[in-house]
């Protein structure tokens, strides 16, 4: 995936059978998805003009204009559409996009290196950094918190961590 390309959303399949979708928008502002027009496969093979047609349970029913039939809906289960970076607006100093934080390496306020983060979670209650354990398959959630994590420094690509008690 190119870093000029931010993952936004998802389509979960075909809605209703005239080739309608049904998406899932990972924007802050759930609606804002329609308007970073065109989206395009992680590959930026594929392009996707999309509008929201109404809500559904956990996203939107959307109609994509390259698409005109449940079974090309259909297809596109799972592919997940990306906005160029530009598109998107910018953040406060204390935010990051998701794609930004994955990969950095996570050091402890002694400078001992703790792992590397894997994904970003997000259930609702907070965002969790998955901590790879170094040399090991191991991971560790850790809370995106101000006093869990005090220091995020994307220049140098590392995170400096504060962890609760126990957790490493």
């Amino acid at each position: 995936m190119s870093e000029n390309k931010i993952c936004v959303g998802a389509i979960g399949g075909a809605y209703g059978v005239r080739g309608e979708v049904r998406l899932k928008s990972f924007c802050a502002v759930a609606e804002d998805i329609e308007t970073y027009n065109p989206l395009t496969d992680e590959a930026g093979t594929q392009h996707f003009h999309l509008a929201i047609l109404h809500g559904i349970k956990n996203g939107f029913a959307a109609r994509i204009a390259e698409v005109s039939s449940k079974e090309e809906a259909d297809a596109l289960k799972g592919t997940q559409l990306f906005a160029s970076r530009d598109q998107l607006p910018s953040l406060p100093d204390d935010e990051y996009y998701h794609a930004d934080l994955m990969g950095l390496d996570v050091f402890d306020t002694g400078g001992a290196l703790l792992g590397t983060v894997k994904l970003v979670q997000d259930h609702g209650a907070g965002d969790l950094l998955e901590v790879q354990r170094p040399g090991s398959s191991e991971t560790v959630l850790l809370p995106f918190t101000l006093a869990a994590v005090p220091t995020v420094d994307l220049a140098s690509g590392r995170i400096i961590a504060d962890p609760p008690e126990g957790l490493f």
